[in-house]
């Protein structure tokens, strides 16, 4: 897997709002970021891998747990935070199957964001 060192971080969320939110506080951070509105644009991105995925659960078109779970079938080991308004039981089981490193619930606080990145450098 080839990382892009230009982008630390990728986030894909199909909400305009929450993109800008956490491209806004992951600048201000430090961190390379780049955003997506939808896991089919950030599989057509270059071919660099970013550090770090944070995606949205529930989106049109594909989840965040099923575009987790195609990364992982590629043979993609890339760290993901699953962000979701419901993080129900079975949400966190697939999501540990899959090897989403972790569910946070919507809006998720700040610090708990920064911490995820800094622990995948």
């Amino acid at each position: 897997m080839t990382q892009d060192p230009s982008h630390d971080v990728a986030v894909v969320d199909d909400n305009m709002a929450v993109r800008d939110s956490f491209r806004f506080l992951l600048e201000l951070a430090g961190f390379p970021v780049a955003t997506y509105d939808s896991a089919a644009a950030f599989l057509r991105r270059d071919p660099l891998w970013p550090r770090c995925l944070i995606v949205d659960q529930h989106m049109p078109g594909m989840t965040g747990l099923e575009l987790a779970a195609w990364l992982s079938e590629q043979g993609i080991r890339l760290p993901v935070l699953l962000i979701t308004a419901a993080p129900s039981p079975a949400v966190i089981a697939r999501a540990g199957k899959i090897g989403v490193l972790g569910v946070l619930e919507k809006p998720p606080r700040d610090d708990e964001i920064i911490a995820f990145i800094t622990a995948q450098r």
